[in-house]
């Protein structure tokens, strides 16, 4: 059986350093040996597992196949079961740690991960109501925990900002360069408006970077991108 492997890390610093998923795919290759599956495709989203998997780029692309999706886990897809019901609505989903489950398992397996995830918020705000609440009535201690953390989160946001930001260039920048054969053949055979080859691209099926249609704006950037014109009549 033919399938499409999906890998997700939250953030970019994640993906710069490689966390995650080596172990993702090793996850994904040893189900498919032991299942017989065929991965012709892989996709990697860098995004948080809040974002509904129709609204991810790389998941955009993998749905366009028409093909099973394996991840490696199933919070890889979503922990929330809204998410997950719509996906499988739209597509066959497959989890590498427990490649036989179907719908109805997976389904019951992601209604207890967002039960265990609500537990886990829940008794996080807890404990920082608690530690507020010390800081409040002059611990010094906790006020000095409370700065700490504050001061983490800022520099953590920060840092995962930048991170993302140069990863999601060079993705495009890789997306780019995978394009240009296909922009160079139509413009040889002489596609002359931006229209025109925004229709030759789709037509091939080759998405934009964010998994859309290409219309005339984005084909000009990415001509503009790629440093290439229309021939002269």
């Amino acid at each position: 059986m033919d399938v499409v492997a999906y890998i997700r890390v939250s953030t970019g610093k994640q993906e710069a350093s490689g966390l995650g998923l080596e172990a993702q795919l090793d996850y994904i290759q040893t189900a498919a040996n032991q299942q017989g599956w065929n991965i012709v495709a892989t996709y990697s989203d860098t995004i948080s597992g809040s974002v509904a998997p129709e609204e991810r780029p790389q998941m955009a692309l993998a749905l366009s196949h028409g093909l099973p999706i394996v991840a490696a886990k199933l919070d890889r897809f979503s922990r929330d079961v809204e998410h997950m019901a719509g996906l499988m609505k739209r597509v066959q989903v497959k989890v590498a740690t427990m490649p036989t489950a179907d719908n109805f398992q997976l389904h019951l397996f992601a209604a207890l991960a967002e039960q265990e995830r609500t537990f886990i918020r829940q008794r996080v705000k807890d404990a920082l109501e608690a530690l507020q609440a010390r800081a409040d009535n002059g611990c010094v201690e906790s006020v000095a925990k409370i700065e700490r953390r504050t001061e983490a989160l800022q520099k953590g946001r920060k840092g995962n900002v930048l991170v993302m930001s140069e990863v999601k260039a060079e993705k495009v920048k890789e997306h780019q360069a995978k394009l240009a054969p296909f922009v160079m053949a139509a413009l040889y055979k002489g596609a002359s408006t931006l229209q025109a080859l925004a229709d030759v691209l789709n037509a091939q099926a080759l998405f934009t970077s964010r998994g859309g249609e290409w219309s005339p704006t984005t084909v000009r950037r990415l001509m503009l991108a790629l440093d290439v014109t229309f021939k002269k009549a």
